[in-house]
């Protein structure tokens, strides 16, 4: 009798110890599992990203988009976040609609040679400033300037004092365009540097034959005639602009004007 009683409790305690085991198991493996599938954070091209395009830009234009997948299926290199340690870098390459982004597609300048990238739009004209007219080295790829013309005044009309003011060769200059995007400078494009002066003995490319520097812009379709205009007919000047200038658009300096400021008259 005693045999059998103490068969029964360990058959009990078997029992018992063999659940507890089943159901650490269990938990352990749920554990696993929650952890593999647990959700991580990652950034997914919404639309296809040129080169150049900086990741707040891309950010701000809705053109990449966070999701969360599980974390094993989370892509080797994949950028999780971004911040201010990492929004400045830019595509190095185009980025196609759907892809993840990769920390290694992106970095301070694109790769190989590619055309300048044209703001969405906006058309890009080039025209030749001399070096002081282009601010020395200080405008660069991603500026804001001012253009100015100079020109020969000519009155229309037919008057008396209209024939004396184009018999004297009277000049004026005024404003053409008062804010415009700088995105390349000679071969450089947007985000890029300044394209070095031709070497000795080199044909210029950046630097024109008559000493001007070609300088490229984003400007809006209604403006271009403007500026092409004013690059066939007129003498530029650009101006860089600083943070909340204001310009005035209706003023105009003539030599009449230069010379009261000097004799006073």
């Amino acid at each position: 009798m005693n045999r059998r009683i103490l068969a029964i409790a360990l058959a009990l305690a078997l029992a018992v110890t063999g659940g507890a085991l089943v159901i650490m198991y269990a938990r352990n493996a749920d554990a696993r599992a929650i952890a593999a599938e647990s959700p991580a954070a990652v950034w997914v091209a919404q639309q296809p990203i040129p080169a150049g395009t900086t990741l707040k830009d891309a950010q701000r234009t809705g053109l990449i988009a966070q999701t969360a997948v599980s974390s094993k299926a989370v892509p080797v290199g994949a950028l999780q976040e971004i911040n201010a340690d990492n929004n400045a870098l830019l595509a190095t390459t185009d980025v196609a609609a759907g892809e993840y982004l990769l920390a290694a597609r992106f970095g301070n300048q694109p790769a190989g040679t590619k055309a300048i990238e044209v703001p969405s739009g906006m058309l890009a004209v080039s025209l030749q400033l001399s070096d002081p007219a282009r601010v020395g080295k200080f405008v660069t790829p991603g500026s804001h300037i001012a253009l100015y013309q100079s020109y020969k005044i000519k009155d229309l009309r037919n008057t008396p004092e209209a024939k004396i003011l184009n018999e004297n060769d009277v000049h004026g200059t005024s404003l053409l365009l008062p804010d415009v995007l700088v995105i390349a400078m000679g071969d450089a494009p947007l985000a890029g540097q300044a394209a070095a002066p031709p070497a000795e003995g080199q044909p210029a490319t950046a630097a024109g034959a008559s000493g001007g520097y070609l300088v490229t812009v984003a400007i809006k379709p209604a403006d271009a005639p403007v500026l092409i205009h004013g690059i066939n007919n007129r003498q530029l000047y650009g101006a860089l602009r600083g943070s909340d200038v204001k310009v005035d658009t209706s003023l105009e300096v003539t030599d009449l004007q230069l010379r009261d400021a000097v004799t006073g008259q």
